[in-house]
């Protein structure tokens, strides 16, 4: 029985392949808006500007496999990591795996299309500022980001 679950509910996050970790990215881009911490009391703050990276359209890196080559800082995520990192989004796949929760419907994974994470208003599609056209970040900063997404509101036709 247990092999006919899907990976992520019968593997821990470091026994997982490759492609497999490589796959639970939902595609949403919020890990890849720049955010905010202050320097006493370690608050975060979401902003919605992008890495300069970031392609706002398809929420996908534009040179993923050379990205820290570009952005020194970008932070690669590791199961060892994850439990130190306190800024991924409460739906990010990672982040639910590694707390023992299913993946949303609108996941790629589960839905069987990469679209539905932008139809559920779960990406930063249509909401991100590119990196480069934002003067302070403190001007942009946002609570979405941190928060389980909303769908966004169907217009009836």
């Amino acid at each position: 029985m247990g092999a006919d679950l899907p990976f992520w509910k019968r593997k821990s996050l470091a026994a997982m392949s490759r492609a497999e970790w490589e796959s639970l990215c939902d595609g949403c881009g919020r890990c890849c808006l720049h955010k905010l911490r202050d320097e006493d009391t370690e608050e975060l703050a979401f902003t919605a500007v992008a890495c300069r990276l970031l392609d706002t359209e398809s929420c996908r890196c534009r040179d993923y496999a050379h990205r820290r080559d570009h952005v020194p800082d970008c932070v690669r995520l590791t199961p060892k990591r994850l439990a130190q990192i306190d800024w991924l989004p409460p739906s990010c796949a990672y982040r639910l795996v590694a707390e023992g929760k299913d993946l949303p419907e609108w996941h790629p994974l589960v839905s069987g299309r990469p679209e539905t994470v932008h139809e559920a208003g779960a990406s930063v599609r249509g909401r991100a500022v590119p990196e480069r056209q934002a003067r302070d970040l403190e001007d942009h900063v946002v609570n979405w980001p941190g928060e389980w997404p909303v769908p966004p509101i169907r217009k009836r036709s």
